[in-house]
């Protein structure tokens, strides 16, 4: 039986029951989880191994690649720019970021960068990793590249594009890159184990990933064996031009080993922010009030921060989806505890976020990637808080 450690505060013992359910009946091999309330920590577990290869354990200060989870934090930096007039989110991304306008892109606004509105989701040509690793040649090239739609029309799930595209409207802005901004101007003042490049220092905390596929590829199965409400994302998922494709094929080669020192190493503000649970949940503690005498947005920030932007069928998912300015909003599928709630999750199960209205920050990571819709994780902890408040 996996030993759990950490502490749980007296009411909040349902999390400790789901997380411990986690490792016993949901595959999680190492993992972490915390959740503060009105500013202060409730829950902070973490248990399992963090690396299967050798069976090093998974320590109270182990760190853990969040991919996708990473564009709340890099959100942050952008509406904390926009919280000191540094940046404005309804101006052109051409008035930072003059190439651009290339393409009849002149009049996309900031927000729609975030809010994932601007339809540039995947290039004509890809970018050889290593140079979209460097940085400006990948942001070259999406200044050159003409949208997939109409932008402002409709929403798609920019998953990697998102990071250069935001990233560099915050490098403009600020004069300092994207991971740099965060480190001194969110990570240091919270003392937050959270990096966006992570530093060569670093790495012996570091957890390794293990990939689990779905049981079933649909994509194998004949038409008549795929559930009706699925067979359009089947479809897409077989079409090798479709934007579910192409959209995660922006480099050369496609597939990212996020394991690489040199993956981790660079600034990917999408996808490859490195941290724990308790650096997760405490930003998002300091977005909703003061954590330790620090408060990141004014509440005038946090509601342009979290209000809709974007909703309904997404191009690229091809389910449906919402985002406020660079935020996951709840749907049915992002396990979150409630309407107020707003955060990002991540490929295979992190997330983090917070719930105004509760006064709940949540972080959760894993090094069990699970990909499919079977993967309850995530749910189950988040469900067990709402259980913890009195809410199921």
């Amino acid at each position: 039986m996996t030993v759990i450690n950490g502490e749980v505060a007296a009411g909040f013992e349902p999390v400790r029951e789901a997380f411990t359910a986690n490792f016993a009946q949901r595959e999680d091999i190492g993992a972490a989880v915390c959740v503060y309330q009105d500013g202060r920590p409730v829950v902070d577990m973490w248990a399992g191994i963090a690396d299967p290869d050798t069976g090093r354990p998974w320590e109270r200060d182990t760190l853990q690649l969040v991919y996708s989870a990473t564009k709340g934090a890099t959100a942050t930096a952008a509406h904390l720019l926009a919280q000191r007039g540094e940046l404005d989110l309804d101006a052109p991304v051409s008035a930072y970021w003059p190439e651009f306008a290339a393409n009849g892109k002149a009049e996309i606004p900031v927000r729609w960068l975030l809010s994932h509105q601007a339809g540039l989701v995947a290039l004509d040509r890809p970018v050889p990793l290593d140079e979209a690793l460097a940085w400006h040649p990948m942001v070259a090239a999406l200044a050159a590249q003409r949208p997939q739609w109409t932008p402002g029309t409709a929403h798609g799930y920019h998953g990697r594009t998102w990071g250069w595209l935001v990233g560099e409207v915050i490098r403009r802005a600020s004069g300092r890159s994207p991971g740099r901004f965060f480190a001194e101007e969110i990570a240091a003042p919270l003392g937050l184990d959270f990096f966006i490049g992570l530093p060569a220092g670093e790495r012996n905390r570091l957890s390794r990933m293990v990939y689990r596929k779905p049981d079933v590829d649909l994509t194998t199965l004949p038409e008549e064996s795929i559930p009706e409400e699925l067979r359009d994302l089947v479809a897409a998922w077989r079409d090798p031009n479709s934007l579910s494709n192409t959209a995660y094929a922006i480099t050369d080669p496609a597939n990212v080993d996020f394991d690489s020192p040199k993956v981790q190493a660079a600034e990917l503000p999408s996808s490859n922010g490195i941290g724990t649970a308790r650096g997760l949940a405490r930003m998002y503690a300091a977005l909703i009030g003061e954590v330790d005498g620090v408060r990141l947005f004014t509440p005038k920030t946090l509601a342009s921060a979290t209000k809709e932007q974007a909703s309904g069928h997404d191009q690229v998912m091809l389910v449906p989806s919402r985002f406020s300015t660079g935020f996951m909003l709840p749907t049915a599928t992002i396990p979150m505890t409630g309407p107020s709630a707003f955060g990002h999750t991540g490929r295979g199960g992190s997330l983090g976020f917070a719930d105004l209205e509760r006064g709940i920050a949540f972080g959760y990571v894993m090094n069990h990637i699970v990909s499919g819709s079977d993967d309850m994780r995530a749910t189950a902890l988040t469900d067990a808080v709402n259980k913890s408040l009195g809410r199921l």
